[in-house]
């Protein structure tokens, strides 16, 4: 079985999907080392930036990560395409 050609645009939606889900979790631990440090401030505006740096990257690595992964998922499907139609695509031995 030779892979020919990929569809772009659902490797690109699952992929982006994918890493939603990663930039959530990064998000989560970006969000816990801003809060530990600012709790480990002596200023007293200090946790409320900490605060907001949490919820923040929270929001904003799952957004960050999924757009990045789907548009360079969309880059790399459509660049093997042309690069299959050179050389052949992909052997794939399935059972």
């Amino acid at each position: 079985m030779v892979i020919k050609r990929v569809g772009p645009l659902s490797c690109a939606k699952i992929v982006g999907t994918l890493y939603i889900f990663v930039g959530l979790v990064m998000g989560g631990i970006f969000s816990l080392a801003a809060m530990a440090g600012a709790f480990a401030s002596d200023t007293t505006e200090a946790p409320l930036i900490g605060a907001f740096l949490g919820v923040g990257s929270i929001i904003f690595f799952p957004l960050l990560y999924g757009c990045l992964g789907f548009i360079s998922t969309l880059i790399g499907a459509w660049l093997y395409n042309i690069v299959a139609g050179f050389v052949g695509g992909v052997e794939m031995e399935v059972q």
